[in-house]
């Protein structure tokens, strides 16, 4: 089974808790269990959380973009902004960095993205923005391919 969606809104923190309940209610057609359902939602809200924060400085007229694509037991996630980019994108993947320490931000973002998914790329580009690419296999879906 191959399927796909996209979904952009507008950089508000409210449209965070929309994208992860969309991306979840469109992977529910792979049969995930309870947790694995719950850590892509979390990996859902910390890639979207970044880049309202971060990509666009809470500026609501940035636009978020998610990809999410389901294929053979896989699901691939494109979360992606068009805001500031990363400066360091080795720095900002060690845990408990943040550049936003005033926001009481726990710079676990990306951490809680590598422990959750099974592969994740990070490209950025200083003022064209950050796309965010996450893969994870669902295991009830590995079970049906073997």
């Amino acid at each position: 089974m191959k399927n796909e969606m996209q979904l952009q809104f507008s950089a508000l923190s409210q449209n965070e808790s929309f994208a992860r309940v969309t991306v979840a209610a469109f992977i529910a057609q792979l049969d995930p269990t309870m947790d694995e359902l719950t850590e892509i939602k979390t990996v859902v809200s910390e890639a979207v959380t970044n880049s309202i924060i971060h990509g666009y400085d809470n500026d609501p007229s940035g636009i978020v973009y998610i990809t999410v694509k389901i294929e053979n037991g896989f699901i691939d996630m494109t979360i992606k902004d068009k805001g500031m980019g990363i400066t360091d994108i080795e720095e900002a993947r060690q845990p408990l960095f943040t550049t936003k320490p005033e926001l009481e931000r726990s710079g676990m973002g990306f951490t809680i993205m590598e422990n959750f998914m099974d592969d994740i790329e990070v490209h950025s580009e200083i003022g064209k923005g950050t796309e965010i690419r996450l893969r994870k296999q669902i295991a009830k879906s590995q079970l049906l391919c073997n």
